[in-house]
């Protein structure tokens, strides 16, 4: 009987696994893929004019236009840049650079070390800091100088303040912010006499040039 008992069971067993097997196993249907925005703005890179206080003027072999950051905490005293609309946030770059005094005849006298760390911000309007900006170099001679600058007194009509170094600033700016200001904040020289921190309000901490955004324009109104 017992034997009986156990063929049974091993026969609805074996009927449950074929009538499983034959139900057709459903699969959660996969999620539409979301569709693109329709005429969604394109990114787009567009240069910044630097509204300069203070030009140094311009290179002799980049053509970069090199522009004084003066020390100071008032965004209306700095240089300004007013930014296109933009729909989230932007990204405002920039190149910095050191500001670096060359003599010739210190040069040659082996006087003309000079280790520089200029440090600059970027504020909105309101005065909040979105960003800094920090060069660091070291000048030993006129091979370490990133351009010479036309328009001065000195040999083949150059200024004596050239670019030292180049770094390029990158810094987010948000959505409702149309206008920044650069400000220098602290210069830290080292050199043959010694270490000096400067930062003085209305002198001159660094050089800018060659400011862009990248940005997603607003999204166009659609016609009443």
């Amino acid at each position: 009987m017992s034997r009986v008992l156990a063929c049974c069971a091993v026969c609805v067993l074996a009927a449950a696994a074929t009538l499983h097997a034959a139900v057709p196993q459903h699969k959660p249907a996969a999620k539409p893929a979301a569709k693109p925005v329709a005429n969604a703005p394109a990114m787009k890179t567009d240069p910044v004019v630097i509204s300069c206080l203070e030009p140094l003027g311009q290179g002799v072999k980049s053509a970069r236009k090199f522009c004084d950051v003066m020390a100071g905490r008032d965004p209306a005293k700095g240089n300004q840049l007013t930014l296109p609309k933009h729909h989230g946030t932007a990204v405002l770059q920039f190149h910095l650079y050191n500001r670096q005094m060359y003599s010739a005849q210190q040069v040659q006298a082996g006087q003309a070390y000079t280790r520089a760390t200029a440090t600059i911000g970027v504020l909105a309007p309101d005065g909040t800091v979105l960003g800094r900006g920090v060069v660091q170099t070291e000048f030993r001679s006129g091979k370490d100088l990133f351009d010479r600058i036309t328009g001065g007194a000195g040999p083949g009509g150059l200024k004596a303040v050239a670019p030292v170094g180049d770094e390029i600033i990158r810094v987010s700016v948000p959505e409702k912010v149309e206008l920044v200001s650069l400000l220098g904040e602290k210069l830290v020289l080292g050199g043959v006499d010694g270490l000096q921190t400067l930062g003085a309000e209305g002198r001159p901490i660094a050089l800018v040039s060659d400011a862009q955004i990248e940005y997603t324009p607003p999204p166009a109104k659609k016609a009443a």
